[in-house]
């Protein structure tokens, strides 16, 4: 099949969105699809157009037997407000053209979101070609700018919303990676025989548990001796990053071997370094490549997942599955009843959003408990195995698709010929 991608996230940039909608058109592109990808040049989470790619520029590479093409976006230096619906606005735009192209002959156009704004010349292309439409949700962009009020205007937010569920009942398979995230969009009128739960995933040959840490640890220039606890990941409003260095401050004085390791960038990195200036159990790294990536996992005794709670309803953050799949414990900021909290319960312990105090204790606590540990990271390991590995979610949505297709190629069958049939 031919299968077309509109993202504003793509390889090689290194996080979430990025990570996994590359993971995917390339195992699709190795299953003999022909994959082509709408997307602009990596930015993120820097913010900043990397080099040697430029902001403003059409160009096409192929990357691992997938065709990539490159549009023009604009990208602000605070991505906030209006500025972060221009941003949108200016990679939706740019790229019509070339998903236009692409879409020629297309059987199924995917949307990524965010950006929710792709899905406007995405329907509208593929109804001019005949191509079938899929929006995968990784995030839940609208109620997030609400959320996190990076859009205040409490007068465009009903149309906001009537317009994202009559957008979204148009596409005829709409995706999310967990069950709450489905639920909501059945809340938002998506037709339950349209959605479909697609987890993230992650490969337990690339993320997993490490005899020898130490090499990983002087890589790093972490000390062998201390009880590591790690963030790693883009630094955002709604990573609420503030919380982890409040609570590092704590730990200075209840538990003076951890040491806290902020392994990241983004918009919230400035301020993190600020607030931490006199911390000396707090350490700065700059976000890890692919291929240190399970060094860095397996170089921390305990993992940290924060979240802003305004978001946390909205999102399902896919650091947590690298976490898990190295065999360390969790400690994450999250409600019991939320999907996180519920995940985390089975290998961790999960604190109330905001807590600084609450965060330290639980780290201290681990920190002290190595055969507790070592029993809470087997078990994180175990449930990424059971449920959440690379190979079977993958092959799951393989099957969906190929069933999805079959059905959009039965001829439809006239209510009375039914009826004479049976």
């Amino acid at each position: 099949m031919k299968l077309v991608f509109h993202s504003i996230f793509y390889a090689p940039e290194l996080t979430g969105v990025a990570r996994y909608t590359a993971a995917l058109c390339e195992h699709l592109a190795a299953a003999g699809h022909r994959v082509s990808v709408v997307c602009p040049p990596p930015y993120f989470p820097q913010w900043k157009v990397q080099e040697p790619y430029r902001g403003w520029k059409y160009a096409t590479e192929r990357i691992r037997d997938v065709k990539v093409r490159r549009c023009p976006i604009w990208v602000p230096r605070q991505p906030a407000g209006i500025r972060r619906l221009l941003y949108g606005a200016s990679f939706a735009l740019s790229s019509i053209p070339c998903l236009l192209a692409e879409s020629v002959s297309a059987d199924w156009v995917f949307v990524i979101e965010p950006s929710f704004l792709n899905a406007i010349p995405a329907l509208a292309i593929a109804a001019l070609t005949g191509a079938r439409t899929w929006l995968h949700v990784q995030d839940f962009e609208v109620d997030l700018a609400f959320s996190m009020r990076h859009l205040r205007q409490s007068r465009w937010r009903r149309f906001a919303f009537a317009m994202e569920s009559w957008l979204m009942r148009r596409f005829d398979v709409v995706s999310s990676i967990s069950g709450s995230m489905v639920h909501h969009l059945h809340v938002k009128s998506v037709d339950p025989a349209r959605t479909w739960l697609f987890p993230n995933w992650v490969d337990l040959n690339e993320i997993c548990p490490l005899e020898d840490t130490a090499g990983a640890r002087r890589r790093f220039g972490i000390s062998p001796d201390s009880i590591v606890a790690l963030f790693s990941g883009s630094l955002g409003a709604k990573q609420a990053i503030d919380v982890l260095v409040d609570a590092a401050g704590v730990l200075r004085g209840e538990a003076k071997n951890v040491e806290v390791v902020i392994c990241g960038e983004g918009p919230g990195l400035e301020r993190a370094r600020v607030m931490a200036r006199n911390y000396a159990n707090v350490r700065f790294l700059p976000l890890q490549p692919p291929e240190q990536l399970n060094g860095l996992l397996n170089a921390a005794d305990i993992h940290v997942l924060t979240q802003d709670s305004r978001a946390s309803k909205f999102v399902m953050p896919s650091k947590l599955l690298g976490m898990m799949a190295s065999g360390r414990p969790v400690v994450a900021t999250a409600e019991p009843d939320s999907e996180v909290g519920r995940i985390v319960a089975q290998c961790g312990i999960i604190v109330p959003h905001g807590n600084a105090a609450a965060l330290a204790r639980a780290i201290a606590h681990l920190a002290g408990e190595p055969e507790k540990r070592k029993a809470l990271g087997e078990r994180a390991r175990a449930v990424c195995a059971a449920s959440l590995s690379a190979g079977k979610i993958l092959a799951a949505f393989e099957q969906e698709l190929a069933r999805r297709t079959a059905c959009a190629a039965e001829p439809a069958i006239d209510p009375e010929d039914r009826g004479a049939r049976s």
